[in-house]
Formats: C-alpha cells, sequence, structure tokens
C-alpha cells in the first residue's frame, strides 16, 4: 500500500496564504511586512519578525500576532537574529525619508541633495536611494510635486499668479512658466478658473466589464472610467471638469479606445502612453506606488502606507485610491485588505475581483 506524500512546509504556508496573505509573507521573509504582524513558534520559544531569517516552522506550531504586545505576553524571548523589538531598517529608513519629506515641505527653496543628506546623517548617494525607495519619488520629484501643490493651494485661495510662484519658492516666472503646464495641467490663469477653456477630448466604448469612457488633456490621459451605462460617465466626467470644454465623437481619437480597452481586458500589458494624474503630493506618491505593483500581485493598504514612508496613513492611502480617476492604469484593484479580502473599488467590487481574477490566470 503506498503512503500519500506528505506536503512540505512551504506548500503549507501556499495552502494558508490563500486565506490570510501574511503566510506567503512569512514564506517570503517580506521586509515590507515588518511591523505589520509578529509570529511565535511554540516549538523554539521565541518571537520574531516576518522578514526573520530562520528556518521556517510548522505552521502548527507558528502563531501569528497583530501587535509586538500580543506576542509578548506569550511568555516567550525575542529572536536574537531579527531582533523583533529593534525598528528595523526599512522602518528606520521610511522615518528619515518622513524627516526629509518635512524639510523640504517646511524650506522656502528646495534643498539641495547635499543638504538634505546632510540633515539627516546620511551621505548624499545612500540618501537618494532611500528616499526613493521610501516614497517612489527622487528627492527632486518630491519637491518638484511639493512646489506645484502651494501654487495650486494658492491659486485657489485667490493669490496672484506672481505671488503665488514666488510664495511656491521659484526664484523667476520665468523658471515656473517653463513647467507651469506640465505642473498644473494648463496655464495659471485657466487654473484659477477651474480649467474654464480648458479641452478635454473623450470616446466612449464597451468591454467585458461594461462600458468605458477615457478622457485626454494637452498633457495625456485625464480619465479611464468604468461603469454601466456610457451616460453616466459622461456626467462624472462633467462633474470633474466642470469648466473645461469637453470634445467627443473625434475619430482620430476614438483610436485610443481600444488601446485602452485592451488594457482592461488584459490588465497586465500596462499602458505605454502618457497620464494626467491631478492629485495631491500624497496621492501622487500613492498612485505611483500602485503603478509599482506587478500585475497578478496584491498589496494591502498598509503596506502601501509603509512603502511611500508613512506607515500610520492606511486611512489616507484608502482615500488615494478612491480618489484614483483612472481605472486599470493606475491599479488600484491590486489593493486589498489587510486579510486579503477585496474592498473598496470606485468601480464596483465585482469588476475589481474579476481584473484581479484576469490577472492571477494570465500569472498561473
Amino acid at each position: 500500500m503506498m503512503r500519500s506524500k506528505r506536503a512540505s512546509i512551504p506548500d503549507l504556508y501556499q495552502d494558508l496564504g490563500t486565506t490570510d496573505p501574511r503566510w506567503i509573507a512569512l514564506l517570503s521573509r517580506d521586509k515590507a511586512a515588518d511591523g505589520d504582524f509578529w509570529y511565535s513558534v511554540s516549538t523554539t520559544g521565541v518571537y520574531c519578525r516576518p522578514s526573520c531569517p530562520s528556518r521556517l516552522a510548522n505552521p502548527v506550531n507558528v502563531t501569528l500576532h497583530d501587535t509586538l504586545e500580543t506576542a509578548r505576553a506569550t511568555g516567550f524571548r525575542s529572536c536574537r537574529r531579527c531582533h523583533p523589538e529593534r525598528v528595523s531598517l526599512q522602518h528606520e529608513n521610511a522615518a528619515l525619508a518622513a524627516k526629509a519629506c518635512r524639510i523640504i515641505e517646511e524650506s522656502e527653496t528646495s534643498p539641495s541633495l547635499e543638504d538634505l543628506a546632510d540633515a539627516i546623517g546620511r551621505s548624499p548617494s545612500y540618501f537618494h536611494r532611500l528616499f526613493k525607495a521610501a516614497t517612489g519619488l527622487t528627492p527632486k520629484a518630491y519637491a518638484a510635486a511639493h512646489r506645484a501643490r502651494r501654487v495650486r493651494q494658492n491659486l485657489d485661495d485667490g493669490t496672484s499668479v506672481t505671488a503665488a510662484i514666488y510664495d511656491a519658492g521659484f526664484n523667476s516666472s520665468s523658471r515656473f512658466y517653463e513647467k507651469s503646464t506640465e505642473m498644473l495641467g494648463m496655464t495659471p490663469t485657466q487654473y484659477r478658473r477651474g480649467g474654464d477653456k480648458e479641452e478635454i477630448r473623450f470616446a466612449a466604448g464597451q468591454t467585458s466589464l461594461g462600458s468605458i469612457l477615457v478622457a485626454s488633456s494637452a498633457k495625456g490621459i485625464a480619465a479611464i472610467l468604468l461603469g454601466d451605462e456610457p451616460e453616466t460617465l459622461l456626467r462624472d466626467l462633467q462633474d470633474r471638469f466642470p469648466k473645461a470644454r469637453l470634445i467627443g465623437a473625434d475619430r482620430d481619437y476614438e483610436a485610443l479606445i481600444s488601446r485602452v480597452v485592451g488594457l482592461v481586458e488584459n490588465p497586465g500589458i500596462g499602458l505605454d502612453l502618457p497620464l494626467d494624474a491631478r492629485g495631491t503630493v500624497f496621492q501622487r506618491r500613492v498612485w505611483l506606488a500602485l503603478q509599482n505593483i506587478p500585475a497578478g500581485e496584491r498589496m494591502s493598504y498598509s503596506k502601501i502606507a509603509h512603502r511611500i514612508g508613512l506607515p500610520s496613513a492606511t486611512r489616507a492611502v484608502a482615500g488615494a485610491c478612491a480618489a484614483n480617476r483612472h481605472a486599470v492604469a493606475i491599479p488600484c484593484h491590486r489593493v486589498v485588505r489587510n486579510d486579503g479580502a477585496v474592498s473598496g473599488y470606485a468601480w464596483g467590487i465585482d469588476r475589481k475581483q474579476e481584473l484581479l481574477d484576469r490577472e492571477a490566470k494570465r500569472n498561473a
């Protein structure tokens, strides 16, 4: 009589990961999960962080803990290999990046890379890598995004264009106007008028997930909207750009629809077209982090918060996902709850699940 083959420990972790993704984080020793949870092992009497390099224990002997306090309450000792009581290198770097962000935001002019590195006690090259890994942006790009936000805020408050330029840290108006359309998506005067006379071209189409509407500004694709009826999507577009001039039924532009429909049908192919993603500095950091999630993978809101260097900003990350107007192109459908549950999608939970299923099948 043949004996049935015993499942390997990695296979057991994979099986458990279908209901709780933390087991997959343990299997891969995911450093990004450090701080999200801890685990204890009854046979060794220790508790560890997810990235611990120790040999995988049989999951029967492993208990997952949401907090460090509950791990300590087991009465086990702290692991001497991963030191779960200490701040992880990733969290330390995230804190340094957050400090640099505050310096940038509080400075009248954009500080140099050398000044920022000196302020946090790291070499310029190391700081540059650290900052980009934590925020998804280079220090220069973050400073530019922050200045753009200050310009937008001042213009919204009624400040003159000249005053808004200098208050945002531009030394001359010529330097600002070189990048004004890129920063605002239109001229400063148009921005103050709420996008008055800005031209937004759009076209509607049909996908297996329902109706789709694609709209573009001079800068790039300004919206990709999904829904049940094209009329509803058009009203949504009008609400998003209330003072813009909407131009439809353009044959040349309708050719773009097929490329975007292809993205919806096969979200793993990506979209090699410029996006006009208008949002706050924080929202743009989140959206960039979303674009770095590989097709077929899922990431929790808290993990995204850790990746951008703001581990306590889980709710704000969810808000940035909800504010995304580029369905599939900025893949907020790949963000799930900590327990792996699918929730919170502006275009419907069923569509989110279908997109995830398609990516999973493509990677199988």
